[in-house]
């Protein structure tokens, strides 16, 4: 039955012509944005997750930056201290020359108060941003390692600070005892340096782990949009010619009346 009031090829063609426009701003919006879920109307659930590890990874920047920090402050404080382990070997050396045949103690006492200054030099300089862990007013270094989603405490890595700045090298045993202590305390900055650095290796690996996830759930397949995109271009053609074919075909009631 031809009727000049319902055109039902006409609306057969435009509802897929609505469709085939709809899927095709979907497509075009996922090839923009790279993503197959950027908003929560897309996946609820998906979004929900990676809006969830998005938030976690800024927090893993952070403790990342921290450890770096971390990282190089130890590293400076062991580095300085190793230096002065090498000045305390030439003064416990120096020291045990004197009172020796043909030796000016006068002047070995010069050298070993000079290696001393230079110590004490090495450790107010062994300055990283303010922080020392050498120098007499220095503070132990509170590094952040971690953060346990929804725990609301942080992982923390504790770095015991050393005076090398007071180091007494007065007579040969003292020096001993001092160097000993020195060679200690590089040790335990050594392991400190170790575990920080394996933390920091650790963080990295793990934020790119949880943006691998991430780009799992809601990053686009941008071949997969690419064909889609030309066979929707494809079929919009088609719909915008039949929705013309099927509003062209009430004309033909004309016809009737001439």
């Amino acid at each position: 039955m031809a009727s000049l009031l319902t055109n039902a090829s006409a609306m057969t063609a435009l509802q897929t012509l609505t469709q085939t426009n709809k899927n095709l701003a979907t497509t075009q919006n996922r090839i923009a944005t790279g993503q197959a879920v950027s908003t929560a109307s897309d996946n609820a659930a998906y979004w929900s997750i990676a809006t969830g590890m998005r938030a976690q990874n800024s927090i893993n920047q952070s403790v990342k930056d921290s450890l770096g920090f971390g990282s190089a402050v130890v590293d400076v404080a062991y580095t300085g201290l190793e230096e002065s382990i090498k000045l305390g070997e030439k003064i416990v050396s120096k020291l045990a020359s004197m009172g020796q045949d043909g030796i000016d103690d006068a002047t070995v006492q010069k050298e070993v108060d000079a290696l001393t200054a230079q110590i004490a030099q090495i450790a107010t300089s062994a300055d990283f941003e303010g922080q020392n862990l050498l120098s007499t007013a220095g503070t132990a270094l509170t590094v952040v390692a971690g953060y346990v989603k929804d725990s609301g405490t942080l992982d923390t890595i504790t770095v015991a600070k050393y005076d090398l700045e007071a180091a007494d090298f007065s007579d040969l045993a003292t020096a001993e005892t001092t160097l000993k202590a020195m060679r200690d305390a590089a040790a335990d900055l050594g392991a400190s340096k170790i575990r920080v650095d394996s933390q920091l290796s650790f963080t990295s690996k793990l934020i790119d782990a949880v943006d691998r996830g991430v780009g799992a759930l809601v990053d686009a397949d941008m071949n997969a949009e690419s064909a889609r995109l030309s066979a929707l271009q494809t079929q919009q053609q088609l719909g915008i010619q039949a929705l013309s074919i099927a509003n062209s075909s009430s004309q033909s009631i004309l016809t009737l009346f001439r």
